[in-house]
């Protein structure tokens, strides 16, 4: 007679933390000003402020965006900070920076706002294999919110782990 295969797994307190269940939708784009300087090297104040009034900042909307400049230009801090005032009404998020900024600080600010305590003294995996682009900064965060509370650490999927933090409680 055959045994009954038992599913330890699913039959232990170990939790599972999957990074991409909290990814948020909404397009992500990356706003390059380069176009709006005078020959892409030159802030001219006047001219850049016409190109950010004229512009439809509408077609933003829900989106994420990360306001960069690709060439290696002198750029004040106000020229960011007038387009993300213009952006602001519209979207859900932005920051100075690359695609990768703005998802470190998106997972972030989400990290900081969850509730952690159904893994209070409990084993937890954090998933490894993700279909979303997820920032190494977002097991860090995920880490420094965990450690403190769990009773160990470990990283990829419940059948091959990497171990990472055991408490010495």
């Amino acid at each position: 007679m055959a045994e009954e295969i038992i599913n330890r797994v699913a039959n232990s307190k170990l939790k599972t933390f999957d990074l991409e269940e909290i990814y948020p939708e909404g397009k992500r784009v990356l706003f390059d000003i380069k176009d709006w300087l005078f020959q892409e090297i030159i802030l001219k104040e006047t001219d850049f402020r016409t190109s950010v009034k004229n512009h439809n900042w509408s077609q933003y909307k829900n989106s994420f965006v990360a306001v960069t400049c690709s060439v290696d230009a002198i750029i004040p801090s106000w020229a960011f900070m007038l387009i993300a005032s213009e952006l602001t009404p519209y979207v859900k998020k932005v920051v100075i920076g690359d695609l990768e900024t703005l998802e470190t600080v998106i997972y972030q600010e989400l990290i900081s706002f969850l509730d952690f305590k159904d893994f209070a003294n409990l084993p937890v995996i954090i998933k490894g294999c993700a279909d979303k682009a997820i920032p190494n900064s977002a097991y860090a965060f995920l880490i420094e919110k965990l450690q403190p509370i769990v009773k160990s650490i470990m990283f990829g999927e419940a059948c091959s782990t990497v171990p990472l933090y055991k408490s010495k409680k």
